[in-house]
């Protein structure tokens, strides 16, 4: 089943791969950014990654807990997002992709823009994979989701580099604010 806008998040808790409990819907921030990704080593993916890095202060500070889901082993993770400041979830058995309805395509690698960030996420790391567990076909999920479980939007990718950049997330909850802004404003006048 495919989450949309306005459904209830099936509430979770599910471990980093620091080990670190991580429960969505999450009370105590004003969002959960929970994002499929593909597998670990992926250069798409850390491509995209690296861009939320640089601009995880500007996250934070939105409000917004930036979580990523790969269909890796954590070991295969480790490896490549232990660095990065955000929660990061391994799921090699895609328990979390069926329950948000995340799917895969045999097009999900071939659009031109996925193989542009693949050569740059390339350049950018200076590592190509070697292992690609559960395939190369995953595609991209975004959902952000508001404290008290509801998705407040959602967006499943048609390629392996469909999905929410910082500029893109920030932006969204921006206007969200400004809409709760006029809805408030309305219902006092």
């Amino acid at each position: 089943m495919k989450l949309r806008a306005g459904m209830k998040f099936p509430a979770v808790s599910v471990a980093s791969i620091h080990g670190k409990r991580v429960a969505i819907p999450d009370s105590a921030v004003r969002y959960v950014h929970l994002q499929f990704r593909r597998f670990a080593g992926c250069p798409v993916c850390n491509f995209h990654l690296h861009g939320l890095k640089l601009r995880f202060a500007d996250v934070q500070a939105a409000g917004i807990r930036e979580v990523a889901v790969f269909h890796s082993s954590r070991e295969e993770m480790l490896k490549y997002q232990a660095q990065l400041p955000f929660d990061c979830i391994a799921d090699p058995g895609k328990e979390l992709y069926r329950k948000c309805g995340v799917e895969a395509s045999l097009l999900a690698p071939l659009h031109p823009a996925v193989l542009w960030a693949g050569f740059r996420g390339v350049l950018a790391t200076g590592r190509f994979y070697k292992k690609a567990e559960n395939g190369i076909f995953g595609l991209p999920a975004d959902f952000l989701i508001g404290p008290g479980g509801e998705v407040v939007a959602a967006h499943y990718g048609a390629h392996a580099y469909d999905n929410w950049n910082a500029d893109y997330l920030l932006g969204l909850t921006a206007d969200l604010g400004r809409n709760a802004l006029i809805s408030a404003s309305s219902v006092s006048t």
